[in-house]
This record gives structure tokens, C-alpha cells and sequence, in this order.
């Protein structure tokens, strides 16, 4: 044998050099059938899903929201399912009302799915399709205990051609704290 084989040849493992039938003579049937066995459980092991957090079931989603700016609220009365509430909507300076309060007309959740569309007041109204889920608040009272994500229609209806023109927008609606919210 040239050296180069040799070195090769110590390379391997004793039973490898012997040949897979000297080492399966010397191993017993229990070892021999356990190290496969366990390779599989370890590759199955690794291969499982990590275990994931279920999302809190929320059975009542009735609270007070941010809405588009600082000073817009959405209120919602969540009674089984149904939505109830309104929008209330600064408007600025220059027009004659202060605030306009779109009430919700249609409104339901399923599960975590929310849905409602409002009135319409001045050819605009509102319409929202998205999940309602629990925020960063630990208790109700908290700011951001529940949050509404999803897609909120600004839409404007053509008075002359009643033509509509929505204005789509990606929402997070925070609700409000207690020492935020004013009192009713």
C-alpha cells in the first residue's frame, strides 16, 4: 500500500475499515436497531411545529377607539355579535359643523372578524373589514387592550351621478384607556 492509502485507511472508522458485517456481528440486535430508531425521532423531533400561542378568544369588543386623527373617535357597542356605535369626525376650521358623527347602520363580528359601514352624511361614509385582537393593554382599562387592524373605505358618493369613490386605508384602531376617555 502507498502511504497516501494508508493515511486514508486510518481515517475511517475501525468497523468501516473491517467492513458493515464484522461491525454488525459485534453490536448487538438492540443497539443496532436503537441508534436508526432514535435518528428518527430526533429528525421527527426537530421537524414538528414550535407550539403557538392561540389567539385570545375576545367575546365582547365594546370600547371606545382612536380613529384617523388625534381627535376622531369610534365607538362600538359589541351586543352578541352585533355592531353598534358611531364615528365622531373633526372637521376642520374652515367647515360649519364641529364634529360629525357618522352612526355604524350595518355591523357584525364572527370570531375575530369585524365588520360595519355608516351613514352617509355630506355624500362620505365609512366602511371597515378587518380582526379584532388583543394590544399591548393588560387590562381593560388599559390604552391598546384591544386593536382593530384591517382595511378602512373612505368613501365619497357623486351627489349629481351617485357614483361612489372609496378611499381604502390600512388601519390599526387602538382602543382607549380609561384616563382617556371622557365621560358620557
Amino acid at each position: 500500500m502507498r502511504w497516501q492509502e494508508r493515511a486514508r485507511t486510518d481515517m475511517l472508522p475501525k468497523f468501516a475499515r473491517a467492513g458493515l458485517s464484522h461491525y454488525a456481528h459485534k453490536c448487538t440486535f438492540r443497539k443496532f436497531v436503537g441508534l436508526p430508531s432514535l435518528l428518527a425521532i430526533v429528525m421527527l423531533a426537530s421537524g414538528l411545529p414550535k407550539a403557538q400561542e392561540v389567539p385570545e378568544t375576545i367575546d365582547d369588543m365594546t370600547a371606545k377607539y382612536h380613529f384617523l386623527t388625534a381627535d376622531d373617535t369610534l365607538a362600538i357597542l359589541d351586543e352578541e355579535g352585533k355592531l353598534k356605535g358611531y364615528i365622531e369626525v373633526t372637521q376642520p376650521e374652515n367647515e360649519s359643523d364641529d364634529i360629525l358623527t357618522f352612526d355604524i347602520v350595518d355591523g357584525s363580528r364572527k370570531g375575530s372578524r369585524v365588520v360595519f359601514r355608516t351613514n352617509k352624511i355630506h355624500g362620505k361614509y365609512y366602511r371597515f373589514s378587518g380582526t379584532v385582537e388583543r394590544g399591548k393593554g393588560h387590562e381593560q382599562k388599559d390604552p391598546d387592550y384591544f386593536r382593530l387592524t384591517g382595511d378602512l373605505d373612505i368613501v365619497t358618493v357623486n351627489s349629481d351621478t351617485g357614483q361612489e369613490k372609496p378611499q381604502a386605508v390600512r388601519v390599526m384602531l387602538k382602543s382607549f384607556g380609561a384616563s382617556e376617555r371622557s365621560e358620557d
